[in-house]
């Protein structure tokens, strides 16, 4: 018999395309508010821009700001949210005892330069040794010091005193998976008593779309639905956390749970196999839906690149369950798509119902009953593949 503990979501910072907070992004998805993108600022590219935020709602000084990229404004922000959320800001005293899990890019280029030398090398005779010069000269080792990764993380302690352990994953979406998978497995064994976990990612940037563009994974305009028929990843700026907590802590302060997280799972395909991607994650579904009813749905936080999303496709099409695509409504944040999926996911068995489908995707069907658990799916754009199962807390 297992002695594993259940995990409460407690509380849910978001910031995306559709707005910020819960009661935000459920209003633009209950009322069918169709994806806001951006099909003209980074032509021939779609993307999907991060909602108005008033940063100083949640990072009062200017200076912590003024020291931050954008993406770790989102992530500190959002992180405030979600501590707003579980009615823990201020309260110094848990606070120091919280664990931070981080899901995190690398940090964001200087554009003018990177520009510069695309240009540039072209008309050189030796290409390589212009690049070494530019490398020595332009971008210099110091200039990594406003870029680790790490570095949200610090800022989300600074700001909101968050200063139990803390850890870092790099990896683009599997780090996601990873970050909420190691947050719920220490609660869950009973090391850790309460953790907030998430991640952050800045799209409206022209670097993250340059190496996109390079392998020939970016989505050209017009936009559509991934799962109808990928065509490409539209990159989306969002910030998610999650305070996750053991019921025993929660009930303690007087705290009630949004939904219970149950599992995260995490594996890594051998994708020069064929079908290899379909297989691991039909397994994982397995596991998550043991004692399934017919009160589940699916999230989908597929990216838009071609086979993988195809492979995810043929997967949710096999499962006869109703799907949603997160990604659809606010574009792939890469770290931060996990933790975004799962905010949704979390919010709709909060409220116990599904939102409508999209129009031109034929994996979503209308469902009208009520929802009490979700499984999120995230199979990454080149490696790695991810399932989490969001239950109702009664």
């Amino acid at each position: 018999m297992s002695n594993r503990r259940d995990v409460w979501i407690t509380g849910i910072g978001l910031v995306s395309s559709l707005g910020e907070g819960l009661e935000a992004h459920w209003q633009a998805l209950a009322g069918g508010t169709g994806p806001v993108v951006d099909e003209n600022s980074f032509v021939p590219y779609v993307v999907h821009p991060l909602a108005k935020v008033d940063f100083d709602q949640q990072i009062p000084k200017r200076g912590d700001q003024r020291q931050m990229e954008p993406w770790q404004r989102i992530g500190t922000y959002a992180a405030g949210l979600a501590l707003d959320s579980a009615g823990l800001k201020g309260n110094k005293e848990i606070l120091g005892a919280t664990d931070m899990v981080v899901a995190a890019g690398g940090g964001e280029r200087d554009q003018s330069v990177d520009g510069a030398i695309l240009t540039e090398i072209e008309k050189q005779a030796n290409p390589d040794v212009f690049l070494n010069e530019q490398l020595q000269s332009n971008l210099r080792p110091t200039l990594f010091l406003a870029q680790l990764s790490n570095l949200l993380a610090g800022n989300i302690s600074i700001v909101h005193g968050v200063t139990g352990s803390s850890r870092t994953f790099m990896g683009e979406e599997s780090s996601g998976t990873d970050a909420v998978r190691i947050g719920w497995s220490r609660i869950a064994a009973g090391t850790s008593e309460i953790a907030l976990v998430g991640g952050a990612y800045n799209a409206e940037r022209r670097d993250m779309l340059l190496l996109f563009a390079l392998k020939r994974l970016a989505m050209h305009a017009p936009w559509a639905p991934v799962l109808a028929d990928p065509k490409g990843i539209a990159t989306g700026s969002a910030g998610a956390f999650l305070v996750l907590e053991s019921p025993e802590h929660a009930t303690a302060r007087g705290a009630r749970p949004i939904a219970k997280l149950s599992g995260v799972w995490s594996e890594r395909a051998r994708r020069s196999e064929a079908g290899a991607v379909e297989a691991t994650l039909e397994e994982m579904l397995k596991t998550a839906e043991a004692g399934i009813t017919d009160d589940t749905a699916i999230f989908s936080a597929a990216t838009g690149a071609p086979e993988p999303t195809k492979a995810e496709a043929a997967v949710l099409a096999r499962s006869g369950l109703p799907v949603r695509s997160v990604t659809d409504r606010v574009g792939h944040g890469l770290e931060a798509q996990m933790p975004v999926a799962l905010a949704l996911a979390a919010l709709s068995v909060s409220e116990g119902r599904l939102f409508a489908p999209l129009a031109g995707e034929p994996l979503e069907k209308p469902f009208d009953g009520t929802i009490s658990r979700a499984i999120v799916t995230a199979v990454g754009h080149w490696r790695g593949e991810g399932v989490a199962l969001v239950e109702r807390a009664d």
